[in-house]
């Protein structure tokens, strides 16, 4: 292990243009639950499939519960550890994006700049027009649908309002995943944080990087499908690993 994590420093040192990219595993350390774990929430209540979110308004009003349900838990997370170690890397040059599966904004609440943080399953803290693209307070959506879960709609036309995120069944957003394909083709170092690598397309990432020259990190708490293509694969906690390695 020791020998791994020097590595994994000579490594971040050797390279000016990282690119990171994390899953849930990150940001269970800042009290945010892993929705497809064992126990978590898609286990215990049915995801709601996009297709199934427009056509019914008893649907709309569930999702919306779900997510004010959740809000007390999202509403109090922040960065942890490592978020801050990714932060550090930032802030000396070194690594040039995030691309993130999280929906919880906590990199950007790090000190990153959202225009160096692609979401390629969307934003939580937010909601979407789903018609106009209009951004909407969530303040707003929950003053509304207290009033008798009245659904919100789009005070600019009438659309649909969901949360900035990506649904079971929604298109994956095509600006984002052409960002981050760009992003791991001219990275150096690609490192892929807590992410069990088997949600695609967004599993593929890693590979576009390690296919075009860059080297691969792997840091997970378990094994993944891609950790024969990666040059150093480090199981361990998240936080601790990144804090340690980036004071090196």
């Amino acid at each position: 292990m020791a020998t791994d994590l020097k590595r994994f420093s000579e490594m971040v040192r050797e390279s000016s243009r990282i690119v990171i990219f994390t899953g849930a595993g990150i940001s269970t350390e800042s009290g945010i639950p892993d929705f497809r774990s064992p126990g978590g929430l898609w286990e215990k209540h049915r995801p709601i499939d996009f297709s199934e979110f427009l056509q019914s308004e008893e649907a709309r009003r569930e999702s919306w519960r779900r997510k004010f349900a959740m809000e007390s838990v999202l509403s109090k997370a922040k960065p942890n550890k490592g978020h801050k170690a990714i932060f550090s890397l930032y802030d000396r040059g070194k690594v040039t994006a995030v691309v993130t599966q999280n929906i919880d904004g906590l990199h950007q609440s790090s000190g990153i700049a959202d225009k160096d943080v692609i979401e390629v399953h969307g934003n939580t803290t937010y909601a979407k027009c789903l018609k106009c693209q209009t951004r909407i307070s969530l303040d707003v959506v929950r003053e509304v649908f207290s009033n008798n879960e009245t659904l919100p709609d789009c005070g600019q036309c009438g659309g649909i309002v969901k949360t900035a995120t990506i649904s079971f069944g929604q298109a994956m957003p095509v600006e984002e995943m052409q960002r981050a394909d760009a992003a791991a083709q001219a990275a150096e170092l690609f490192i892929a944080i807590g992410s069990s690598l088997v949600v695609y397309p967004a599993a593929e990432i890693p590979l576009v990087a390690k296919q075009a020259g860059a080297r691969l990190i792997i840091l997970n708490r378990e094994p993944t499908p891609l950790d024969d293509f990666a040059d150093l694969v480090v199981l361990g906690e998240i936080g601790e690993t990144l804090d340690f390695v980036t004071k090196l």
